[in-house]
C-alpha cells in the first residue's frame, strides 16, 4: 500500500512543477508587455493658489412681477368663470360673468327715474312761461292804473288792488324759477343714479387687467360671489422675479444693479442664469428679521412662480487653492483627480471640491500646491499608468 502512495505522488509532482513553470512564464510576458506599453500623452498642470471670488448664498422663491387675485366688487351669483388655470388672457379679456339681473332692473329705473325728471323739466318750464307772463301783464295793469291815480281817473282801490295783484304775479314767477331749478336738479340726480347703474351693471362682468397667465381657479358656477371673495388668480407675464431674504450684514453689501447667479432647486449646475437685484427693501421684516431683496431674472424663461432657488452674491475676493475644473473626474457623488508623480505615472486620487470660480474649482482636500494633475484626462488613463506630460512640468 505504501509503494502504491508513493508512485502517485511521484507522477503528481513533474505536472505540478509544469503547472508552475507555465504560470512564471505567462505572468512575466503580461509583466513585460505592461513595461512595453507605451506612456498616454496627457496635458497637465499645477494647484496653484489664486484669487477666488468670496460669495454667499441666499435662498427664496420665484414670483411673477405682478400677481393679482381677481374678485367681485358686487354680491351676486357666478354664472360663468371663461378660462381655466394655465390660459393665457389679455388684459381687458372677460374672465368671469355674474348674474345681473337686478342690476338690469336697477339701470332700468334709472333711466325710467331719468325719463319722468325730464318730463318734470318740461313741466316747470311752461309753468315758468306762464308764471312770466301773467307777471308781465300785472305790471302793465299796474302801471296804467298808477296813471289814472296821478290823474284822478282812477281811485284808490284799484291801485291798491293791481298793486296786489302784481305782487302774486312776482310770487308765482319766483315759485315757479324754483320749480323749474327743482326739476333741473331731478334731472341732473336721475342721470347721476343712472350712471351709477350703468357702472354696476359693468361689475357683472369682470376683465383681465393685464396681459398674464391664469394660475388658480378659486370659486365655481352657481356660488355666491361677495366683494373681496377671490375668484381666481392672474399673474402678469413679462417676468419673474426672485425675492430672497437676507440679515442686515449682507444686505448691505448689495446695491441695485447687482448681479447674481441664480440656482433653479433641482437643476443642473449649467442651467444657473444671472439675474439683476432691482429692488432692496428699506425696511426688516419685523417675522424673519431680515431684508427682501428682489432679483429680476431673464425675459423668456421657462418657470414656474413658487418655485425655490437659490442666488450667490460676489463680495470681494479671497485666496485659495484651485484646479482647473476640466481636471476633475466625477464618478456619483466623488470627485476624482489623476496626480502625477515624479515618474510620471499618475495616481488617482480623491479631491474635496469647493466654490467654483470661472474655469477653476477650489480644492478643500485632498491636494497640496504645486502638485500636478492631468486636464481633461482621456477616458483610457487609469491608475498607475505611464504618462508624457504636456504643459506644465512635474
Amino acid at each position: 500500500m505504501s509503494t502504491t502512495r508513493f508512485r502517485t505522488f511521484s507522477l503528481a509532482l513533474p505536472v505540478t512543477v509544469i503547472a508552475l513553470g507555465a504560470a512564471a512564464c505567462t505572468g512575466g510576458g503580461e509583466r513585460q508587455r505592461e513595461q512595453t506599453k507605451p506612456p498616454i500623452e496627457v496635458r497637465v498642470t499645477r494647484a496653484a493658489v489664486q484669487p477666488l471670488p468670496q460669495t454667499f448664498e441666499a435662498g427664496g422663491v420665484i414670483k411673477a412681477r405682478t400677481t393679482a387675485q381677481l374678485s367681485a366688487r358686487i354680491a351676486a351669483e357666478l354664472r360663468e368663470l371663461t378660462v381655466q388655470p394655465g390660459d393665457r388672457v389679455r388684459k381687458g379679456q372677460i374672465v368671469a360673468v355674474l348674474d345681473d339681473r337686478d342690476l338690469a332692473a336697477e339701470r332700468a329705473r334709472a333711466l325710467a327715474s331719468v325719463s319722468a325728471a325730464q318730463s318734470g323739466v318740461a313741466s316747470a318750464d311752461a309753468e315758468r312761461e306762464s308764471a312770466g307772463a301773467r307777471l308781465t301783464l300785472a305790471r302793465a295793469n299796474h302801471q296804467r292804473i298808477e296813471q289814472l291815480r296821478e290823474r284822478n281817473s282812477a281811485t284808490p282801490q284799484e291801485l291798491d288792488r293791481t298793486t296786489a295783484e302784481l305782487h302774486m304775479a312776482e310770487a308765482g314767477a319766483r315759485a315757479a324759477d324754483a320749480r323749474a331749478a327743482g326739476a333741473s336738479a331731478s334731472v341732473a340726480a336721475a342721470q347721476a343714479a343712472g350712471r351709477a347703474a350703468e357702472v354696476a351693471a359693468s361689475f357683472s362682468t369682470i376683465a383681465a387687467p393685464f396681459d398674464g397667465l391664469v394660475t388658480n381657479r378659486l370659486l365655481e358656477p352657481g356660488n355666491m360671489a361677495s366683494p373681496g371673495t377671490p375668484l381666481l388668480t392672474l399673474e402678469s407675464s413679462d417676468g419673474f422675479r426672485l425675492e430672497v431674504q437676507m440679515d442686515a450684514a449682507r444686505a448691505r453689501s448689495i446695491e441695485i444693479g447687482d448681479t447674481a447667479a441664480v440656482a433653479l432647486d433641482g437643476q443642473d449646475e449649467a442651467d444657473t442664469m444671472t439675474g439683476r437685484v432691482v429692488e432692496i427693501a428699506r425696511a426688516i421684516d419685523p417675522g424673519t428679521h431680515a431684508f427682501v431683496v428682489k432679483i429680476q431674472l431673464p425675459a423668456g424663461i421657462a418657470v414656474r412662480s413658487g418655485t425655490f432657488a437659490r442666488a450667490t452674491f460676489e463680495s470681494g475676493e479671497r485666496k485659495a487653492l484651485v484646479v482647473p475644473d476640466l481636471a476633475l473626474v466625477r464618478r456619483g457623488q466623488l470627485s476624482l483627480v489623476f496626480v502625477v508623480d515624479s515618474s510620471r505615472h499618475v495616481q488617482m486620487r480623491a479631491m474635496t471640491a469647493g466654490a467654483r470660480g470661472g474655469d477653476s474649482v477650489e480644492v478643500l482636500a485632498g491636494l497640496q500646491p504645486g502638485e500636478t494633475v492631468v486636464v481633461n484626462p482621456p477616458a483610457s488613463l487609469t491608475d498607475g499608468a505611464e504618462v508624457r506630460p504636456t504643459g506644465a512640468r512635474p
